[in-house]
């Protein structure tokens, strides 16, 4: 029997409850933002919380996490407590809608691994339909909570799949949030491209394109770069 629960080296995410699991791609995402400096950082869709704990392994900061299926927010707040740093954690169980409604700080960082797939088949597990399907979050909800709330060199970090990263890259550039950089994440040399991590800011900018290949071509072998990104988190590493 797989364990419930997925061990870092500074904390566990227990995920038996959870629609979406740790997964590869989000971990990536965890460890590439830049959060040292910030002082404000919020995760929009904790799901397991596993963003969060992340950033707050590698910052200081005051963390709020937004999450609205109920299983995931007690899972959340589990991993919260149980974390090295549960008094800069704080579960907000509730819509980005409702959250936005109450008067907030501004945000150094916020981060998102939202809901993505706009046109593809659902799934008829509806807990997994909300984790990965536009129709809770939208893209428009995130960029206009953005442009609200954060700071004036604040920057907002999406991970999505490609085609989704294409038309969120459209709407931001429309709500005066502008792309500054782009990860796009491979399977391995000579892969599939799975994921786009991006990097928007109010500072108008040529984008900065970037490939992040996580196994070499033989498909088993890890990057150097991606043991580099890593090796503050993984046991193996």
């Amino acid at each position: 029997m797989p364990n419930t629960y997925f061990q870092f080296k500074q904390f566990r995410v227990e995920q038996d409850r959870c629609a979406m699991k740790v997964c590869t791609d989000s971990c990536v995402f965890g460890a590439y933002v830049a959060v040292e400096e910030a002082q404000r950082i919020l995760d929009i869709g904790a799901g397991t919380g596993l963003l969060s704990l992340m950033v707050a392994q590698r910052s200081k900061a005051g963390i709020d996490a937004v999450e609205i299926n109920p299983e995931a927010q007690q899972q959340t707040q589990e991993n919260f407590a149980a974390s090295p740093w549960a008094n800069r954690l704080q579960l907000h169980p509730q819509s980005l809608q409702e959250f936005a409604g109450q008067e907030r700080p501004k945000y150094d960082v916020i981060l998102s691994n939202p809901p993505f797939f706009l046109s593809s088949l659902k799934s008829p597990d509806v807990a997994k339909n909300t984790a990965k399907h536009t129709g809770e979050l939208l893209f428009e909800d995130i960029l206009y909570f953005a442009q609200q709330h954060l700071s004036e060199q604040g920057k907002l970090y999406l991970l999505l799949p490609p085609a989704e990263a294409l038309y969120f890259a459209r709407l931001a550039k429309a709500s005066d949030l502008y792309l500054q950089e782009e990860l796009q994440v491979y399977t391995y040399h000579g892969g599939k491209c799975i994921r786009h991590i991006q990097t928007y800011t109010f500072a108008p900018a040529a984008p900065v394109l970037k490939d992040f290949f996580i196994r070499e071509e033989d498909k088993v072998t890890y990057t150097a770069a991606f043991t580099g990104l890593l090796r503050e988190y993984y046991l193996a590493f």
